[in-house]
């Protein structure tokens, strides 16, 4: 708990030199091949080529190209007379799969109905069925495809294959990924009624999780309304961490307490991930006394925090301006088996920064990296944004130099300020070498570096009007 990534792992110059004597970037060690590492290369075109052979245990992809419902047939024909040996389930769904995604339903239905007749070895089952369902939903339509998933179901009950929540499921994710959230709700309460089939809870808060993202809470309150008197379905734990999550991200805190009393009345024990949530929106508002109110409650309640509770926690002391205090729980931190991480220390560090403290803040991360944990970009590009905002700026040099070496990337906020401080000083030069670099490494886009570095040099036109600037 609490290891860095590889892929984050930084320069192998330990950040103390930089506070003695500092290293020149040309002497720079490189940093461990890991931090480099590039995605593997995709397989090739040829190994992800389908097998036609009907009896190879992979899918046949896209056997049937055409949507004519007669060259469909042909092909099956054809493949009929070739055939030596009996053929799984899976060849006869493949079939179907290539042709229902791009044909319409008719024909679809026409050719299932074909397969019965000509294939003896077909046997459908429920996932044969699925696919007419997830073929509906695909189309391309803007119009609702639930007429149709309608027809598909009941295409399934009458060869005798009775729905049952993972066909509920496909249609549900179906719909919603379509963009038709209502009519998602409005089949499940129709199949409940129709066929007494109910969905599992994995169904029901994906479509509360989707109707969070795409609709208004007063919409999803009345589905879970509506769902729990039609189909009997009651929210659980993860359903009010999903609600509690969104409300929070919206900042309604107020809401999020409210839901967290509800949750504790309907017989649950909100959990660390809830109590996170919360803090996390707690956060945002910068409301560092409500944070650790929150840490305290749930403490109290005995749950027991983990490194994202602790992280979250120090984050919010830090930047509501309480750094001495936040410090103190990395004490807390080491006697409940908890490591810091690079988000510990960034936060810190962060909190450091905004206090006017990045001396003190460059000394933590030499303690970061004595303790054998590696800073990320994060934490070089805050360091290097309250560098600059302190005026510190060849100590911020120095460490552009070890990001630079080691490829790691600037941030907006931090390059802006890192132009704007090399500017001030004169040092117009040094920042074309800087905009040079965040170009080439794919900081920023093109147009991003280049308009950050027009307004730099505009600002640094009025100031020098002014006689504010070198």
């Amino acid at each position: 708990m609490g290891k860095i990534p590889a892929s984050l792992r930084s320069s192998a110059i330990p950040v103390t030199q930089l506070l003695k004597n500092p290293p020149q970037t040309q002497s720079s060690k490189p940093l461990p091949p890991s931090y480099f590492s590039s995605k593997k290369k995709p397989k090739s075109f040829k190994s992800l080529k389908p097998s036609l052979n009907p009896n190879s245990q992979s899918h046949p992809i896209s056997l049937i190209t055409s949507p004519i419902l007669s060259d469909a047939k042909t092909l099956i024909n054809s493949l009929v007379s070739n055939l030596n040996s009996p053929v799984d389930l899976q060849f006869h769904n493949s079939l179907l799969h290539s042709y229902s995604s791009i044909s319409n339903l008719e024909d679809a239905f026409s050719l299932f109905t074909y397969m019965l007749k000509t294939l003896p070895s077909f046997s459908p089952d429920h996932s044969t069925f699925h696919i007419l369902l997830s073929s509906t939903c695909n189309s391309n339509s803007n119009d609702s495809p639930l007429s149709h998933l309608r027809r598909v179901v009941d295409f399934m009950v009458f060869h005798g294959c009775l729905p049952h929540p993972a066909t509920i499921d496909v249609a549900v994710r179906g719909l919603c990924v379509s963009g038709h959230a209502e009519d998602a709700v409005k089949l499940v309460s129709e199949l409940h009624c129709k066929n007494s089939v109910t969905p599992d809870h994995y169904t029901y808060n994906f479509l509360v999780k989707h109707l969070c993202k795409t609709r208004s809470m007063t919409m999803v309150y009345n589905v879970i309304s509506e769902l729990q008197g039609s189909v009997g379905l009651k929210p659980n734990l993860y359903t009010y961490t999903i609600l509690i999550d969104n409300v929070c991200n919206s900042r309604n805190l107020r809401e999020a307490t409210r839901l967290l009393s509800e949750l504790s009345e309907n017989g649950f024990k909100p959990d660390c991930y809830v109590y996170n949530t919360i803090m996390k929106g707690y956060c945002t508002l910068s409301l560092g006394n409500e944070v650790l109110r929150v840490y305290k409650k749930m403490i109290e309640e005995g749950v027991e925090p983990d490194i994202v509770t602790y992280n979250t926690l120090i984050f919010g002391l830090s930047k509501s301006g309480r750094v001495k205090e936040a410090r103190k729980y990395l004490d807390v931190m080491a006697e409940m088996g908890l490591f810091p991480d690079a988000v510990t220390y960034t936060s810190l560090m962060n909190g450091m920064c905004r206090e006017g403290d990045a001396v003190g803040a460059m000394r933590l991360l030499g303690e970061m990296e004595a303790k054998g944990c590696s800073p990320n970009a994060c934490t070089y590009n805050t360091l290097l944004h309250g560098l600059c905002k302190s005026r510190l700026l060849d100590k911020g040099m120095e460490l552009y130099g070890v990001m630079k070496s080691g490829g790691v990337k600037l941030e907006t906020a931090s390059y802006a300020t890192f132009l704007r401080a090399l500017c001030r000083e004169g040092r117009a030069a040094e920042a074309y070498e800087v905009f040079d670099y965040a170009v080439e490494s794919k900081s920023l886009t093109d147009f991003a570096a280049y308009s950050t570095l027009e307004s730099t040099l505009k600002w640094l036109k009025k100031t020098r009007e002014k006689g504010l600037a070198v």
